[in-house]
């Protein structure tokens, strides 16, 4: 196989966006956003680690920072945690139809 067939199968691969996050300690991870939703008016997403591969994802929601900027923040709130990842179970694992 010629070295251009190779550029142009690389080519064709579909494009992932990756965020870098930093934890409350400083630390950096690279993540990828698998899924997004809205409810009362706040945005939330899923990612997942690019570092290992998980069936586990993060959700974090749109919040601002203590300068009032606007940045991902984690869901701090047991009961709208747990409405927003059973809204992201069904819809990332539910998809598939066996029928």
């Amino acid at each position: 196989m010629a070295k251009d067939e190779l550029l142009n199968n690389d080519e064709m691969m579909e494009e992932v966006d990756v965020y870098t996050l930093v934890d409350e300690e400083g630390n950096e991870g690279e993540f990828q956003i698998i899924g997004e939703y809205e409810m009362n008016g706040v945005v939330y997403y899923a990612l997942i680690p690019m570092a290992e591969e998980s069936d586990e994802y993060v959700i974090l929601k749109i919040g601002t920072d203590e300068d009032g900027e606007e940045c991902l923040v984690s869901v701090d709130d047991d009961d709208e945690f747990e409405k927003i990842a059973e809204i992201f179970d069904d819809m990332l694992f539910d998809e598939v139809d066996y029928d």
